[in-house]
C-alpha cells in the first residue's frame, strides 16, 4: 500500500462509517476501483477503531455517566433508572454479533468481500432503509427504549459483517421499524457500534500489522495514519449525521445506494473490476 492509498482510505472510511452507506463496502469498492486491489477486512476493522474512538469523544459525558449509572445500578436497585438499562441494552445486544463474527470470521474475511455481494447489499438494504423510514411511526423518544428494542437492534446488527450492509443502516432501520424517533434510532445505533467495533478492530490487529497474502498490505506507520484520518473526519461526520436526522429522513442516502450498487455490478459486468 502507497501512502496516498492509505490516505484516502482513512479519508473514506472517516466518511462513510456513521452515514448508512457501509464503510467495509465503500472500502472494498474505492480499493478495488481506483487502487486494482482489496485493503482487506482486518485494515477495514482496525481504521474504524479511528471512527469509534471519535464516537467515543463526542459522547465521552454520555458514556461515563451511562457507565456509572450501570454500576451504581448494579449495587442499588433503587438507582435502576434510563443509563443503567442503557448499559445493559448495550451490553445484551453486543452478544449476536460477537458470536456470530467469530464464527465467522474467515468467510468475513474472503468470500462475503465478493463485489457482487457488496453491490447486491447496498441495493437491497437502500430499500430496507426506505421501508424502515416508510413504516416506521418514529414516535418514542429514548427514554422508552426496552430490552425488546435493543436485542432486535443488536441481531440487525449482525447483518453489517457483510460489507455493504451498513451498521448504522441496519441498526438505524431496526429502530425505526420497532417505532423509534430516528434519532434516538441513531443515536443508539452509535453506542450499541462501540463495544463491536472496538472489540473487531483490536482482534484484527495481528493480522493487520503481519499481513499474509495477496492484497493491500500497509505498514504500521500507514495503518496508524490511515486510523487518525479515519478519527478526524468522522468525529466531524458524528456530528453532522446526528444534526441532520434530527430535520432529515434516510432516504436521502437511499438513492445513493442504489445508484452505487448499480455502478459496481455496471463495472463487474464489463470486467472493469474483478469480483474478487
Amino acid at each position: 500500500m502507497t501512502w496516498v492509498q492509505a490516505l484516502v482510505l482513512g479519508l473514506v472510511q472517516g466518511l462513510t462509517e456513521f452515514l448508512p452507506v457501509s464503510s467495509s463496502g465503500h472500502l472494498r469498492i474505492v480499493s478495488a476501483v481506483f487502487f486494482g486491489d482489496d485493503a482487506g477486512a482486518s485494515f477495514t476493522a482496525v481504521t474504524q477503531l479511528g471512527t469509534e474512538a471519535a464516537v467515543l469523544v463526542y459522547f465521552a459525558k454520555d458514556i461515563v455517566r451511562i457507565i456509572a449509572a450501570w454500576f451504581r445500578g448494579i449495587a442499588d436497585k433503587a438507582k435502576r433508572g434510563l443509563d443503567y438499562r442503557i448499559g445493559w441494552y448495550v451490553i445484551i445486544a453486543t452478544i449476536p454479533v460477537g458470536v456470530l463474527g467469530f464464527a465467522f470470521k474467515d468467510q468475513i474475511r474472503t468470500g462475503a468481500r465478493n463485489l457482487w455481494l457488496v453491490s447486491t447489499m447496498l441495493i437491497v438494504f437502500a430499500l430496507v432503509i426506505a421501508a424502515a423510514e416508510y413504516y416506521g411511526r418514529k414516535a418514542r423518544p429514548i427514554e422508552q427504549l426496552t430490552t425488546r428494542d435493543g436485542l432486535i437492534m443488536g441481531f440487525a446488527q449482525c447483518l453489517s459483517l457483510i460489507p455493504g450492509v451498513s451498521r448504522s443502516g441496519a441498526t438505524s432501520s431496526a429502530g425505526l421499524f420497532v417505532g423509534l424517533e430516528r434519532a434516538a434510532a441513531v443515536r443508539f445505533s452509535f453506542l450499541l457500534a462501540i463495544p463491536a467495533v472496538t472489540a473487531s478492530g483490536l482482534f484484527s490487529l495481528p493480522d493487520a500489522f503481519e499481513p499474509a497474502g495477496e492484497g493491500l498490505n500497509a505498514s504500521g506507520p500507514q495503518l496508524l495514519v490511515a486510523t487518525i484520518v479515519a478519527f478526524v473526519v468522522g468525529y466531524a461526520s458524528v456530528a453532522w449525521l446526528l444534526q441532520f436526522v434530527s430535520k432529515h429522513s434516510l432516504n436521502w442516502f437511499v438513492g445513493y445506494r442504489i445508484v452505487l450498487g448499480l455502478v459496481v455490478m455496471g463495472l463487474l459486468a464489463g470486467g472493469v473490476v474483478s469480483a474478487t
